[in-house]
């Protein structure tokens, strides 16, 4: 099975919505379609963003990338209704590396 990295910058949180209520957002939202492998915090530049690793059924390269993309839309739409946020970025993982497949 193919897998996914959905990278999202956090901007800051809605008023009332405690941190960890973020990535638990993300999570959920991704874990009623796909399978998440691992999940994390970092701070990039001084920008926190999360980052989650998912499976996706195998298909075709372009609906492999298509369920990405719609996941991790999925994925933001539900962070944005605890958090305010920044860039998004889906990669797949080919050959040991990460390659961006846009949005």
């Amino acid at each position: 099975m193919p897998s996914f990295r959905a990278v999202l910058q956090i901007t800051g949180l809605r008023p009332g919505q405690p941190p960890e209520r973020v990535l638990q957002a993300a999570e959920e939202a991704l874990a009623s379609r796909h399978l998440v492998e691992a999940t994390r915090l970092d701070v990039v530049r001084g920008v926190p963003e999360i980052t989650l690793r998912f499976l996706v059924e195998a298909a075709t390269d372009d609906d492999e990338a298509a369920a990405a993309r719609e996941s991790a839309l999925a994925m933001h739409d539900a962070v944005e209704d605890v958090a305010t946020t920044g860039v998004l970025r889906v990669l797949r993982q080919r050959r040991g590396r990460w390659v961006p497949i846009g949005i």
